[in-house]
This record gives structure tokens, sequence and C-alpha cells, in this order.
């Protein structure tokens, strides 16, 4: 089975459960799944993980996020889209300027309301059941970071924005809440999400190339490794008896790595210093993580990523937390 990471261009239009399931037909692969959902209306970089790069998909999704939002003043709507009905119109009368000091507070760590018509899970049902059937409970405000929130163009009553977030933000419920701010009302009238992470949309493939080079028999060739959602985990290079140690889900002493760890190759990934909870459906072993454990990739003496591993600091030795490789004999 093929295995790798699909940087696709979704169309307006379908879900991103549809685009997976267009995938595994065109792809004639049953293991396929995305990292990071985009709503109907939105467009840009959907991230479809491919064989065992499923089991990265949660480092895809805790990236940061760029979007590129088209917000309209004016008019709110039950779903802060377009997608919904209007629930109230009032006349647009603000200056770029008063846009611009609107947005401020929304900048850097902020609590943000799920919508209601979102997947988010209130007594273990959808929200967005609950508000199919016209009941709507209170939501408990989250955590989110928005790193970048600039105004690119104002074509009245459409805002342009550019944002740069880390998962889990709505920007459906930043416009809702911009335009409660300015006390007109907004939605969210187009998205596209323009980097997932180091994936970009000027690199991703559409649907539409997809099936082409299916048809081919070369749809595999736009496969990216499951490395690249790594990049941002320190590495260490294990020896031959060690390498087979650790796909057999022993744990190895550090110390007993070749060169140690290496640096990562870019920015810090999100993921990188999270505690961890192992041992799942996914083929995860190991025992749960010492205290000041950190994750981390390693690789053979070839450099082949083997397992993703909880560096122990404390007992100084590397645990199996995902391991992607057979032993060999």
């Amino acid at each position: 089975m093929p295995d790798g990471i699909l940087n696709l261009n979704k169309p307006l239009g379908p879900t991103s459960h549809d685009v997976v399931r267009r995938v595994r037909t065109l792809a004639g692969v049953r293991r396929v799944g995305h990292a990071g959902t985009l709503d109907p209306l939105a467009t840009g970089v959907l991230l479809v993980c491919v064989g065992k790069a499923t089991r990265v998909a949660e480092y895809l999704v805790a990236t940061r996020k760029v979007y590129a939002a088209r917000v309209r003043l004016g008019v709110a709507t039950s779903t802060f889209d377009a997608e919904g009905d209007a629930v109230s119109e009032s006349p647009v009368d603000v200056t770029r300027a008063q846009i611009e000091a609107a947005l401020a507070p929304f900048r850097g760590k902020i609590l943000q309301v799920p919508p209601m018509y979102s997947a988010v899970k209130h007594r273990g049902v959808p929200l967005y059941r609950l508000a199919r059937r016209g009941i709507e409970v209170t939501r408990q405000p989250r955590p989110v970071e928005i790193f970048r929130l600039d105004l690119i163009a104002w074509e009245a009553p459409d805002a342009l924005l550019e944002v740069t977030c880390s998962p889990g933000t709505y920007v459906r419920a930043l416009a809702h809440d911009l335009g409660q701010a300015m006390g007109c009302g907004a939605h969210l009238a187009a998205l596209t999400r323009e980097a997932s992470g180091s994936f970009l949309l000027e690199d991703a493939i559409t649907l539409e190339e997809l099936a082409v080079v299916a048809s081919e028999g070369r749809w595999c060739d736009h496969l990216l490794p499951i490395d690249a959602a790594l990049s941002g985990f320190p590495t260490w290079r294990l020896g031959a008896d060690q390498a087979r140690r650790l796909c057999m889900g022993q744990t190895v002493p550090a110390d007993a790595a070749q060169g140690g760890p290496l640096a990562p190759g870019g920015d810090e990934h999100p993921m990188q210093n999270r505690p961890t909870q192992v041992g799942g459906e996914d083929g995860t072993r190991g025992g749960p993580p010492g205290e000041g454990a950190a994750l981390a990739c390693a690789r053979g003496p070839d450099g082949t990523l083997l397992a993703i591993v909880n560096h122990d600091r404390a007992a100084n030795v590397l645990r199996p937390h995902k391991v992607f490789c057979s032993p060999q004999p």
C-alpha cells in the first residue's frame, strides 16, 4: 500500500469527507483520511493522508494555518457564513480606519466561542445536530491564537482579511465577532486556506489533476513522505541493533543512539513537547511518557524513518510511540 501525504486544493462545494471518498476512488486505496477539516464553502489546502500517513494526521492538524477570508459586513447569519439564513441586516457605514481599529482586540491569544453549526460536541452530540433541531446551548469559550490579522482590502461591504492562526480557530466565528464589535453584524462570505503548516496552496494539486494522473497510474508521484509531517521534531539516529529493538516495540537507551538527537529542521513543532497518551487503537506501542518526555523521530542507520518516540529525559530512554517499520531479521 502506498503511504504519504497529498496536498490537495479543495474545490468549493464538497465536504472534506467527500474529498476523502473521491481520493479513495481515484487511488483505489481504502486507508485515507484528512488532516484539518474545511467547510463546504471553503477552498484551498486540504491535507489528505494515505496509508500509514493517517497515523501522523494529528501532527498535521496541530500546525498553524493561513487563510484569505472575505468578511461581508451588514448581514449576520445563523451559521456565521454564507450558507446560513440571514438573522439580522444593518446598513454599513464604516471606514477602513474603523475596521482596522476593530481588528486590534482579536490579535494574539483570545477566547473564542465556537459556532452552534460546528462539530464541537455537547454531551456527546455535535453542536450542528442540535442547531438543526433549533436547539441552542451555551458553549464554553476556547483559547485560540491569532498570530496575524491584516486588512488586505476594503471593498464595501466586504473586508478581505489575511489570517494566520492556531489550529482550532473558527474563522467564521472571527467574522461574526468582528461584525458584533462593529455593531452592524457580519458573516464569512468566502474562505481560502493558503497554507497548513509548511504545505502551501501554490504547491497543491486539484482533484481534476489528481484524476488525470490517477488514470495514467502516476498519482503516487504526488505523495509527499510521512516525514513531511514531522519536520519540526528532533531526530535520533539509531544503530542497526537499536533500530531492530525499537521496531519490535522495545524501549532503547538514549545514550546508545549513534550521534544523539539532531536539531529539528525548522521551527519547533507545536506537538513536540505536548504530553502524549500512548497505547491507542492505531498501533501505538509503549507505556506512558515519563516526566519531561518529548516527542522525537527515530531513524535507522540509513536515515529511514522508524518511529515516533518519547524521549524520556528523566530515564534517558527512547520509548516507541508510533512505529512505522517492521523489525528486520
